[in-house]
């Protein structure tokens, strides 16, 4: 029998993948979606920390400024001030400044909408000129503002990817944006983000990940790993679907 392409096979798991954690997890909601500037100066906050900080962080940059031509205006140091809790605020404050005044200067306001009518591409390598703007804040912004099936490759998308073999374990977080972009149809996009996410909040963890509960064991090459090296003590028998979570629905 003549073997699949890798590229086919990858595919195929990227959909099994999305199939069993939405049984697990309930499906995917599209997030709220908000103006593109808003959603990169809150992806800029976000930078390096967790939820819990950056969004009152940026709660409170938005309670002390009017709009954004009064942080465009404003001093590193009182922009700083505001964002405080989003921790690296020296460093992210002068990043944020200076957007808002790339922007403006470029543009003659402090909007980022025409980005919904450029094509991925050319909406990446824009976003991507601007100071502090990786792949990952780049893909945030055009994936959850602009509904581009940009991927992002957060922490635990990077972490599963690798562990489940749709990336070598040497890959570097660049790399992973690019060959992952391959990997992952376009319509599976935000599904695949969300969900890798969930999962490694839950189950795949960094630390002490859960193998015996996860229901992508069978698809997964560290946990076959692990499992031929009699690491995992209890391992539910299954009719190939791997081990299937008997917990109640996780949102």
């Amino acid at each position: 029998m003549t073997a699949k392409p890798l590229g086919r096979v990858s595919r195929i798991t990227v959909a099994a993948i999305c199939r069993r954690l939405g049984k697990v997890y309930g499906p995917v909601e599209p997030p709220e979606q908000w103006p593109v500037l808003d959603e990169l100066i809150a992806t800029v906050l976000s930078q390096n920390t967790s939820d819990s900080n950056s969004g009152p962080a940026y709660d409170e940059l938005r309670r002390r400024f009017r709009d954004w031509d009064e942080v465009r205006r404003a001093s590193p140091a009182r922009i700083a001030k505001a964002i405080r809790r989003a921790g690296l605020a020296n460093r992210k404050a002068p990043r944020i400044k200076a957007i808002l005044q790339r922007v403006f200067e470029e543009r003659g306001e402090l909007s980022l909408e025409f980005l919904h009518e450029l094509p991925a591409r050319q909406a990446q390598e824009y976003l991507a000129g601007f100071p502090g703007v990786g792949p990952k804040t780049v893909a945030c912004v055009l994936l959850f503002a602009c509904r581009k099936p940009v991927l992002p490759v957060d922490t635990h998308v990077y972490r599963l990817a690798q562990r489940i073999g749709l990336i070598g374990t040497r890959t570097n977080a660049v790399r992973a944006h690019e060959e992952l972009a391959r990997l992952v149809p376009p319509a599976r996009v935000l599904e695949f983000h969300i969900q890798l996410i969930r999962h490694g909040r839950k189950v795949c963890t960094a630390r002490k990940p859960q193998c015996p509960d996860c229901p992508l064991l069978d698809l997964c090459r560290e946990g076959r790993k692990r499992l031929a090296a009699g690491e995992l003590a209890q391992v539910a028998t299954t009719s190939g679907m791997g081990v299937v979570c008997s917990k109640a629905k996780m949102t």
